[in-house]
């Protein structure tokens, strides 16, 4: 069992900068691939950015460049660097974990974090 814990949501002007947190708590988390979500008003929940248990990265094209994925094993932890936010990134964000060889068995979401960017 791992829980999921997000931090550092809030609100930001466009152009600004959020870095979110996911706190893990069980052992092994290491041996999970992870990532982050985000759903907005009205619309279904999309990918933002993946990270496996060996680092390798991927990202949405409308966060390439902006955001960074990244994460501290050590710590049970995984971050979201967001930069040069838009109004379009408001949404609630999630973190997702799941088990790197049985992910449809090992698969948990935390319980999401609001960022608004907004003037």
């Amino acid at each position: 069992q791992v829980q999921l814990v997000e931090s550092g949501g809030g609100l930001v002007q466009p152009g600004g900068s959020l870095r979110l947190s996911c706190a893990a708590s069980g052992s092994s988390f290491s041996i999970y691939d992870a990532g982050w979500y985000r759903q907005a008003p009205g619309k279904q929940r999309e990918l933002v950015a993946t990270i496996t248990s060996r680092g390798r990265t991927n990202y949405a094209d409308s966060v390439k460049g902006r955001f960074t994925i990244s994460r501290d094993n050590a710590k049970n932890t995984v971050y979201l660097q967001m930069n040069s936010l838009k109004p379009e990134d408001t949404a609630v964000y999630y973190c997702n974990a799941r088990h790197s060889l049985q992910p449809g068995r090992y698969n948990y979401w935390g319980q999401g974090t609001q960022v608004t960017v907004s003037s």
